[in-house]
């Protein structure tokens, strides 16, 4: 895979693209990772990238002209090096008007060969690069922070951990919450007890199916306990249902 992220800032992307997971992914050639300073591409003397808005009103506006030059750039550049039936990029907006970023968005980045993310700052984008140039907007919250570099960290944590070969065991990314539309069943490791604090006697019992019964049932009650709202949409079998209604009644139930 392939990564742009066009920013003002792209200092702010050093450590975290040379470090920890994403660090290994690219040392092992299994994601490009690249910065590239759109204002670079500006068009004037002083390289403003912003200007005041059209009608007035506090803020400044990311011009189109640069970020349409940048992403153009960009795009030529992944098509010379790459064969010709190659798949144009994803270019992501990161913007708190955005789709919430889940962990299936994430899966569904991770198919793609190119993605190309914008950064912006100030008070907002000039509307025609969400019209004319963009293929999704990304949010991570509900809530506004001072650039899109921090939300575009954490889509691209978010995506790279998936590829192939990435994590050091595949199957770790399966049972992450979120994969299966519930929240992860807790863990243990050694000692087996600590403090008074004991380890659940069904995960040292090295009944594999007995531990698969347990961690789903685990997963069930913490999504009911945490996040109710994921289970109207989690894939669920009429028995599972009829044991969480059990549960809400049977604290028993819960180890």
């Amino acid at each position: 895979m392939r990564i742009d992220v066009l920013t003002l800032f792209p200092e702010m992307f050093e450590g975290v693209f040379g470090s920890s997971i994403l660090g290994k992914a690219r040392d092992r050639g299994k994601v490009s990772l690249a910065t590239v300073n759109f204002r670079d591409f500006a068009t004037n003397k002083h390289n403003t990238v912003d200007d005041t808005p059209y009608g007035g009103g506090g803020g400044m506006v990311l011009k189109p002209d640069p970020i349409f030059a940048a992403v153009e750039a960009v795009v030529e550049s992944a098509r010379q090096a790459a064969s010709p039936e190659a798949k144009p990029p994803r270019v992501i907006l990161m913007c708190p008007q955005g789709e919430p970023l889940s962990q299936a968005k994430a899966r569904e980045l991770a198919q793609e060969e190119h993605l190309v993310f914008i950064c912006g700052h100030y008070e907002g984008y000039d509307e025609r690069i969400r019209e004319f140039l963009i293929t999704d907007e990304l949010s991570i919250g509900d809530y506004v922070l001072t650039g899109g570099e921090l939300p575009a960290m954490v889509v691209i944590d978010a995506v790279v951990r998936l590829l192939p070969g990435v994590l050091g065991n595949d199957r770790s990314a399966l049972h992450d919450s979120f994969s299966d539309g519930l929240l992860e069943y807790p863990h243990y490791t050694r000692p087996p007890e600590f403090r008074g604090w004991k380890v659940p006697d069904v995960l040292l019992s090295g009944n594999h199916a007995e531990i698969d019964r347990w961690r789903r049932r685990q997963s069930l009650l913490r999504t009911a306990k945490r996040r109710p709202e994921l289970l109207e949409r989690a894939e669920l079998s009429d028995k599972e249902r009829d044991w969480l209604e059990q549960a809400k009644n049977r604290p028993d139930l819960e180890r």
